[in-house]
């Protein structure tokens, strides 16, 4: 048996239940792993709501990261061994149980190992926006020199992007309170403006006056007027936030500009992409680069509050020790 924070139908915090279930069997390909430390991400709420549908068996065990050690594999799983130190950003979704337990059953295919010296819980903190940083740069195809202007850039997904897009050659534009424009230069942002600024087109407008090859709004604000009004001809916007968002489509600015609009949800990356992702998370991991905060930390028993405080919006990550 294992201890595992799970739910038997979709609804509010109040629904998770934490106690005891059957450890699931391990198959031919699979790993055994003890977590050391989990987060909870935003859409892990969603899917305990049901806001966000996906194939779900009840008893259906929440969250979607872990980082931890191997207690055992399966007889066909190779590269893995008992005591390796890893981690995981993709369970809880299209029918796998989740993380949150004190013994998880991970496919080999989705497991990665962390690299030497690294704290369970920042990285536990980091994978999910880290990781999303790095698929959304990949499907836009990020090109070094280009232009990216990153809105949000105070928060945990927008301060990877903006690492991750400096390091990969791309001068970054952001915008964020005010509180965090020196931290978003320091990451690597040319030029921080506050958000609600009144006249913030003109200001992006001279900050890139050959426009922006892409726009990221890591916020949900979906400004799409301002986006295609600072867009370089065939620029990219990105959009990734906000289950009811429904923002008014300025046509004419886009297709006259030949610009993409793409939708991008981590939920839907491949194996190979999310391997690809990992290589640049465990890159930055390794040195120390990922920028993101915890703004809390919980036992298992504590799940459901971590959710409320997820929900809440916190600036940074809400970390569980199972």
């Amino acid at each position: 048996m294992r201890r595992a924070a799970y739910i038997t139908a979709t609804g509010e915090p109040e629904t998770i239940r934490v106690g005891e279930l059957p450890v699931p069997r391990l198959g031919p390909t699979d790993v055994l792993v003890a977590p050391e430390a989990l987060a909870v991400d935003p859409v892990d709420t969603f899917i305990r709501s049901g806001a966000y549908r996906t194939p779900m068996t009840f008893p259906f065990v929440l969250g979607r990261d872990l980082v931890g050690e191997i207690v055992s594999t399966g007889p066909d799983v190779v590269g893995f061994t008992a005591g390796d130190r890893v981690w995981c950003n993709s369970m809880g979704h299209a029918g796998r149980q989740g993380s949150f337990a004190t013994l998880v059953v991970v496919s080999a295919d989705r497991l990665y190992r962390l690299p030497r010296g690294v704290d369970a819980a920042e990285a536990a903190a980091a994978l999910h926006p880290a990781a999303t940083a790095a698929l959304g740069l990949r499907r836009t195809g990020l090109r070094a020199g280009e232009t990216v202007y990153v809105g949000g850039a105070g928060g945990n997904v927008g301060a990877c992007v903006v690492r991750l897009a400096r390091t990969a050659g791309a001068r970054v534009v952001a915008t964020a309170s005010p509180a965090d424009h020196e931290r978003c230069r320091g990451l690597g942002a040319e030029a921080v403006f506050d958000y609600r600024e009144p006249g913030l087109a003109r200001l992006l407008a001279e900050a890139a006056p050959g426009g922006f090859d892409l726009h990221w709004d890591t916020s949900g604000h979906h400004d799409l007027d301002t986006a295609a009004e600072v867009l370089a001809h065939g620029g990219r916007i990105v959009v990734m936030a906000g289950l009811g968002a429904r923002p008014e489509l300025p046509v004419g600015g886009l297709y006259t500009k030949d610009a993409s609009l793409v939708g991008f949800a981590i939920s839907n990356a491949s194996i190979g992409d999310l391997a690809a992702a990992a290589e640049v998370v465990n890159r930055e991991l390794a040195v120390g680069g990922l920028p993101v905060r915890i703004a809390g930390e919980f036992s298992l028993a504590e799940t459901a509050e971590a959710h409320r405080r997820t929900e809440r919006a916190p600036s940074g990550r809400i970390v569980v020790r199972p």
